[in-house]
């Protein structure tokens, strides 16, 4: 995995002016999201292709691999996944116990991250922009 500075888009840290690699948006997560936040980006990392990059993105960290696979952040009170609306529909059964948006999936602190769910999810997305690339060919 390879890690890539930010681009022309400001990041999400809570510290004035944001941040500008993914260190230092982990570094400005407090406790208990921080724990959780890394458990989603092991998970995350874990599953990805070795090409891919970790970058931020509309404020917050994301993986590139023929563009943008997943953001990911943390809040107060929850984690999030930003899988893109197709793939998340295609979950959308696995995911009734979650608070969900379009694109969007959120897992409590208080809860046990589902990680095989998050794998699922995320090879998904690899899965759909690795076809898509060989379209563009």
């Amino acid at each position: 995995m390879k890690k890539t500075k930010a681009g022309k888009r400001s990041s999400t840290a809570k510290s004035k002016g944001g941040t500008k690699t993914v260190e230092e948006y982990v570094a400005a997560i407090p406790e208990p999201a921080r724990s959780s936040f890394d458990k989603l980006r092991a998970t995350i990392l874990s599953v990805v292709p070795a090409k891919a990059t970790e970058t931020i993105s509309y404020q917050m960290p994301a993986i590139r691999h023929n563009g943008v696979l997943v953001w990911y952040a943390a809040f107060s009170n929850h984690c999030s996944l930003f899988p893109t609306a197709a793939v998340m529909d295609e979950f959308k059964n696995e995911l009734k116990s979650f608070t969900t948006s379009k694109g969007t999936v959120q897992f409590p602190l208080d809860k046990p991250l589902p990680v095989a769910l998050i794998k699922k999810i995320v090879k998904a997305r690899v899965a759909q922009s690795e076809s898509k690339s060989k379209k563009q060919r």
